[in-house]
């Protein structure tokens, strides 16, 4: 799992360098929200042989079809951060710096993937 802060504002498709970083395994399929509906990354995601799964943008001119099924096991990664959201910690973001904060994320996960492997 890879986990960085960006600002609030700042919007979501300019994490995506650390996320797809050449050193993790090569993913068949990316899935993903309409924020990372950008013509650059669905290039990148291309070049690698990486089918892109993103609902276009309302303000898209070339419209761009997605396979359904697939999107709706993007389902499994909003129940993993609603999960990890039930850290009060993570939630209201107690700790002043962002490496506390990060440590602390990798510390929710690592409590539910052994609740995970527990049962």
């Amino acid at each position: 799992m890879r986990s960085d802060i960006k600002p609030g504002q700042t919007s979501d498709y300019l994490g995506f360098d650390l996320v797809m970083d050449s050193n993790l395994p090569e993913p068949r399929v990316l899935l993903a929200d309409r924020g990372y509906d950008a013509d650059r990354l669905r290039k990148t995601m291309e070049d690698r042989n990486v089918v892109p799964v993103i609902p276009m943008r309302k303000s898209r001119k070339l419209r761009v079809a997605i396979d359904r099924k697939l999107y709706r096991l993007r389902n499994l990664v909003e129940r993993c951060f609603n999960k990890l959201k039930n850290a009060r910690r993570v939630a209201t973001r107690y700790d002043k710096t962002a490496e506390s904060f990060l440590g602390f994320i990798d510390i929710t996960s690592i409590r539910l993937w052994l609740r995970h492997l527990s049962t």
